[in-house]
């Protein structure tokens, strides 16, 4: 779904829940950990996001689970927002071109978070997060402000981080737009820490992952 299409709450509803068991069923997230959002507009009209809830893990999960918010952080529904709520108002608020974040505790992509260290552009592939490479936001608390200033800063012209010692953040068009970032970020994480055991990889110049992010401008998966 593009950009440009806003879903009802109803339909969001629906495909927050398939997203979150999609994240579990490829094992980016497990148990309770991580979440996601879409933009969505409020049964009024007003301009808000549909969040997972806190605490819950998918299998308990309902499509009446998913908590509303508008823009000032109030919601509404039976249950509490995910505890990193911040981050994914901020994304929304800040950055008009999303209207997906997902956040996972992925394996490869939190241990490279715990190493401090961004993804470059050892495969042309890091060029799907918006840049030559993908950055890792300083260490704060989960939940807080200060952490989401952190990962509005790594997201800076990209569409997607880690977290020190955390996780990551992936943004997209769509829920389905950000499911594949998530995917290809993890992947990368894994190859990125199976060539940094054997040596240092090799690193792509700018000009040439210009070139691949022109090259992508052809394959619609990769230039929304």
């Amino acid at each position: 779904m593009s950009a440009s299409v806003a879903l009802s709450i109803e339909d969001a509803r629906e495909q927050l829940l398939h997203i979150s068991k999609r994240l579990v069923d490829v094992r980016l997230n497990r148990g309770t950990s991580g979440n996601a959002s879409v933009r969505v507009d409020g049964a009024d009209g007003e301009a808000g996001i549909l969040i997972t809830p806190s605490g819950m893990s998918v299998e308990q999960m309902s499509p009446a689970d998913m908590v509303w918010m508008d823009f000032s952080a109030r919601f509404s529904g039976e249950r509490q927002p995910s505890s990193e709520w911040r981050f994914h108002l901020d994304i929304m608020k800040q950055r008009t071109d999303v209207r997906a974040v997902i956040h996972t505790h992925s394996l490869f992509a939190t241990t490279l978070s715990t190493l401090h260290k961004e993804i470059p552009a050892f495969h042309y592939m890091v060029a799907v997060a918006g840049g030559d490479n993908i950055r890792c936001a300083p260490y704060a608390i989960f939940g807080s402000q200060a952490l989401s200033e952190e990962v509005l800063q790594a997201l800076e012209g990209r569409k997607a981080c880690l977290m020190a010692n955390h996780g990551m953040v992936v943004v997209g068009s769509s829920l389905d737009n950000a499911f594949d970032i998530a995917v290809e970020v993890e992947t990368l994480a894994e190859q990125y820490l199976h060539a940094m055991q054997v040596g240092c990889p090799h690193i792509l110049s700018s000009q040439e992952m210009l070139e691949v992010q022109e090259k992508f401008k052809g394959y619609s998966g990769w230039s929304k």
